[in-house]
């Protein structure tokens, strides 16, 4: 049989090849986070019929060799790692990695694989977890409620029902103005909502009553029926709040004695005068008043959102916000070593290397955008170029089947 023959075949299985990843990247043009193949061949084996000669003494130059080729094989079918398009989906949950990192699912903590495709949802007991069920991966915070990203990545969770532990009351501030035109025994009162240990709402009262020409008390009460000693020595009720000639606060902050709470720690609620808005004494009308307060009431998860370096943000009831969680990113040194394994996602090989685990906006990891996914980086014009080239390439080859057959046949029909 002819050589040719053979070089025919291998190179319509070359072409039968290429014509199949260029029908699976075109399938794949809506998939997101598809990455595409691409085709390399290379020359097979030669049959080496003479082999090269030096130069001889007798004056006999050098003869080079020859050989004859046996077709085409195929090289490798790599991975295209290009940055697919971002497609804006709306949805809290949805993620895509601008950069050269992926995300890293999983079954169970021994068998990790990773994908680009960043269609994400929380299932029934609060799992972040892909269409397929996998677990995301990432960082949540310890036993004493710390991140901690150089530890070992575990499944990313939203508990149902959270909840953020309530924040005592322990700084009021106070500040506006206190009527420098008023008479002695006028009375400026103010109420602000604060907080004891077990998150209950408690209503405090200051009343500022002035005493003579740039003097006044500052008495407290809780609830409308605890009097609080605002002196904090325990000889009286009231605190003295002194300004000078120019208005100025010359007495400084309050700071009360421990107020008692039924069932909670003791409370003691300093009474911030000085701060970024501090009381001071003018002409006109007294505006004196509590604007803020450090405390916080218990709150329940709400709502979250996650940001570029992949920390999941949780909004509570209370106006309180925690970073519950943080999203984990890997990288290859390889990534065209991955293997895939079907459903957008690859696993590492020994040629892919180790992943490279660590946050989004670090080294080469890339940012993630909320709210979108990444589209298949399929190039459709290529495609169709590279479907034009396999079509003609096998066409070809076929051509070289049949004028060897014909040639055997040739061959045959002299004996007749």
């Amino acid at each position: 049989m002819m050589r040719s023959m053979f070089s025919g075949v291998s190179g319509l299985r070359a072409h039968q090849t290429m014509m199949d990843v260029v029908g699976n990247n075109i399938a794949n043009v809506n998939t997101a986070g598809f990455k595409a193949s691409q085709v390399t061949f290379q020359e097979a084996l030669s049959q080496t019929v003479r082999g090269a000669s030096g130069s001889s003494a007798a004056g006999r130059g050098g003869t080079n060799p020859i050989q004859l080729g046996l077709g085409v094989i195929v090289a490798s079918v790599d991975g295209v790692f290009t940055q697919g398009a971002t497609q804006v989906t709306g949805r809290s949950t949805d993620l895509a990695v601008q950069g050269d990192g992926f995300f890293i699912v999983t079954q169970n903590p021994a068998d990790q694989t990773y994908t680009r495709a960043g269609a994400f949802n929380f299932d029934e007991d609060g799992y972040l977890v892909n269409p397929d069920g996998l677990k995301v991966q990432g960082w949540v915070p310890n036993a004493v409620g710390v991140i901690d990203t150089n530890t070992t990545v575990a499944d990313i969770t939203l508990p149902i029902g959270q909840v953020i532990d309530p924040t005592p009351t322990t700084t009021a501030s106070i500040g506006g103005n206190l009527s420098a035109d008023a008479p002695v025994a006028t009375q400026s009162v103010t109420t602000i909502g604060v907080y004891d240990s077990e998150g209950r709402a408690h209503q405090l009262q200051v009343t500022f009553t002035k005493t003579a020409t740039n003097a006044w008390d500052a008495a407290g009460l809780l609830d409308g029926v605890t009097t609080i000693d605002m002196n904090g020595a325990g000889a009286g009720t009231v605190a003295a709040v002194t300004f000078s000639p120019t208005g100025q606060l010359t007495s400084g902050n309050i700071t009360p004695t421990a107020i008692a709470i039924a069932g909670a720690n003791t409370m003691t609620v300093v009474l911030d005068l000085t701060g970024s808005s501090p009381l001071v004494q003018f002409g006109g009308a007294s505006t004196a008043a509590a604007f803020t307060q450090n405390g916080e009431a218990i709150g329940s998860l709400r709502n979250f959102a996650i940001g570029g370096d992949g920390s999941v943000t949780g909004q509570f009831s209370n106006g309180a916000t925690k970073v519950l969680a943080r999203v984990a990113i890997a990288t290859f040194n390889n990534p065209t070593g991955l293997t895939r394994q079907g459903n957008s996602n690859f696993s590492q090989t020994v040629n892919s290397g180790q992943p490279i685990i660590g946050t989004a906006g670090t080294g080469n990891r890339g940012t993630l955008i909320a709210g979108a996914v990444e589209m298949s980086n399929v190039d459709l014009a290529r495609e169709f170029t590279s479907m034009i080239i396999a079509q003609r390439g096998f066409q070809a080859n076929s051509r070289i089947i049949t004028t060897s057959d014909e040639m055997l046949n040739e061959l045959v029909n002299l004996k007749r």
